[in-house]
């Protein structure tokens, strides 16, 4: 009998907690097979479980060894290259059987499918959202075939050229102005990100004297990708399938802007003069070590960090203190929902923001001044 050694026992141990996210699976095959009530297990499993988790678990701030070598990540890897056939699995087979169920009812169909882009949008983009931050190429084709799966994949180009580049600043659509709520802020992020993203991409071939046209331009592959999704779900579902399938996108889509919104909402960067800001700092992103919402969001919530060392795999992201970087109050899954009332995200956030701004940059003292000078933008 093969003993598996101590130290990758407690490798898989520490690892375990972030496979979590599998569970969300047998919960969506539930809701379909039984309908019903079953229908609101998959936000309760995930907003709420996680929520709950969080209060009886608390905050972990301990900080992982940054010398640990790239085998000792192998269990936490493993997850994100495994989720894109088992979410793919599990939605191919949604399309088939919830069209055909004649147990379930339109709004029971509706529900399902807005389990399953919860799904898609908080564990798949988050996934794809590490994969595309990797060199290999294995990953980012991973990466981009989980944001074809919910018609997103410009979210890269926008994400690592611009989002990385200018976040804090007036050229980075995603980050959320101070006082924007969040029904502003979608329909401006969807309209700019996917601008943005497709100018980035275009100056990026222009370096290379390549016209917008090039085979290299990664939006052909965008296009190839969700078409091909497109065509797939309507030959699974067929026209209500693919109704369905454009309803998960949506629902997916709208948890990765909720999360974004809440991620930089009223941090900026100093502007320097002649269009230069200060280097990103871990304080030019809210902070969060909930230790359940991390678990399912593979540590996402350390965004301090992740904005601060790209390059870093997710198990080995550093939490910071409330004097080294903003702290929100609760774990994502809690804060985007108080997004979607902004009176009460305003309320909770407001006051941080002002004391962030205090606290960082004493000498600004017009803030509407200086941030209508640098985005005329309507605020």
């Amino acid at each position: 009998m093969t003993t598996i050694p101590a130290a990758e026992v407690s490798r898989i141990n520490h690892a375990l907690p972030f496979w979590l996210s599998l569970g969300l699976v047998p919960v969506a095959v539930l809701s379909a097979l039984v309908g019903g009530w079953a229908v609101l297990l998959m936000p309760l499993a995930s907003w709420g479980l996680f929520s709950v988790l969080d209060a009886i678990i608390g905050r972990n701030t301990d900080n992982p060894d940054l010398e640990t070598p790239e085998s000792g990540l192998q269990w936490y890897r493993a997850i994100t290259l495994i989720w894109f056939p088992v979410q793919f699995a599990l939605l191919m087979w949604l399309l088939y059987y919830v069209p055909r169920a004649e147990h379930l009812g339109a709004l029971e169909s509706i529900l399902i499918f807005f389990g399953m882009g919860i799904i898609s949008g908080t564990v798949g983009i988050n996934y794809s959202h590490e994969l595309m931050h990797q060199k290999s190429k294995l990953e980012r084709w991973l990466g981009d075939l989980l944001l074809a799966s919910v018609l997103y994949g410009h979210f890269r180009s926008e994400h690592l050229r611009v989002h990385h580049l200018y976040v804090g600043t007036p050229r980075d659509p995603v980050t959320a102005r101070y006082n924007e709520g969040f029904h502003r802020f979608l329909p401006r992020v969807l309209r700019q990100s996917l601008l943005s993203s497709w100018k980035a991409e275009k100056a990026m071939l222009a370096r290379r004297n390549l016209p917008v046209t090039d085979f290299s331009n990664p939006f052909w592959r965008y296009a190839a990708l969700q078409t091909a999704m497109l065509l797939l779900a309507l030959l699974v579902g067929g026209w209500m399938g693919l109704a369905l399938f454009l309803y998960q996108a949506t629902v997916a889509i709208w948890q990765l802007e909720l999360v974004n919104y809440v991620e930089h909402y009223g941090l900026t960067r100093r502007h320097l003069g002649e269009g230069k800001y200060e280097h990103v700092l871990p304080r030019h992103s809210w902070n969060a070590d909930h230790t359940a919402s991390n678990w399912l969001l593979i540590n996402l919530q350390r965004h301090s960090d992740h904005h601060y060392k790209p390059d870093r795999r997710f198990p080995l992201l550093q939490t910071y203190t409330a004097d080294e970087a903003p702290q929100l109050p609760y774990g994502y899954p809690v804060m985007t929902a108080a997004a979607m009332v902004p009176p009460l995200f305003k309320r909770m956030m407001n006051p941080r923001v002002r004391n962030w701004r205090k606290v960082n940059y004493p000498d600004i003292t017009d803030w509407h001044s200086y941030n209508k000078a640098l985005n005329p933008a309507p605020r």
